[in-house]
């Protein structure tokens, strides 16, 4: 955890993005958490770790999913607010349909990314977004601030982002397909889970590829093997 140790305190990992103020004494369920995205030819491979906590200090849940397809080829990891996560992503899912449903197509991921940043702005969540239109797959990461910034091969989120990137940058082979990028998305999780205290419980990983999205919960990295 980073910031604050103040219970009633947005906590979005390492970097912080926003800290605001809870009113009162209310308190926050957040996924300090560890998210990952590795691109390949073949399709996007997103992965987060199931542990939810109450100020970074208190073990709220274990088996939380923080990867939502919000598209027929696309999805998204989330960190921060439990709250503010689950309400951006059934607004985005619902944008996203509401455009297809309009347009008689799927938004292309260029637009996705720009909507996904618009609805992000001034929420206490960070996102990862994955995706597979006709030009190929994608890879975004989103701050709270609105900021998209376009990922050329991985991107790490998250309190225990800096393990998981130097786990990226030891696993990842620009050569290898997706089941390549499960593998090593599954190290760099485990890997942080080791020592960041707000990620742990196993992990999760989502496939995205041009065929749609497939979300698989894993104990350990002996399951993906």
């Amino acid at each position: 955890m980073v910031g604050t140790q103040d219970p009633t305190r947005y906590e979005l990992g390492t970097p912080p993005r926003l800290d605001k103020e809870l009113s009162g004494d209310a308190q926050t369920y957040d996924t300090g958490t560890t998210t990952v995205g590795i691109r390949t030819d073949e399709g996007v491979v997103l992965g987060t770790d199931r542990r939810a906590s109450l100020g970074g200090r208190f073990v709220a849940n274990k088996d939380v999913v923080k990867v939502e397809q919000v598209h027929p080829t696309a999805a998204v990891t989330i960190s921060g607010s439990v709250g503010g996560a689950q309400a951006y992503t059934r607004q985005l899912r619902a944008e996203a349909s509401l455009y297809e449903n309009r347009r008689g197509e799927a938004m292309n991921m260029q637009g996705l990314s720009t909507l996904a940043g618009n609805l992000l702005r001034g929420l206490p969540v960070g996102i990862v977004l994955g995706g597979v239109d006709e030009e190929g797959s994608h890879l975004y990461q989103v701050d709270g601030a609105g900021g998209v910034l376009v990922e050329d091969q991985y991107t790490a989120t998250g309190s225990g982002m800096q393990i998981a990137t130097g786990t990226l940058e030891d696993r990842f082979d620009p050569e290898g397909g997706i089941e390549d990028a499960q593998l090593a998305a599954g190290d760099a999780i485990a890997a942080a889970s080791e020592r960041d205290t707000a990620s742990g419980n196993g992990f999760v990983l989502a496939v995205v590829t041009e065929d749609g999205v497939e979300v698989d919960a894993y104990k350990s990295t002996e399951e993906v093997r």
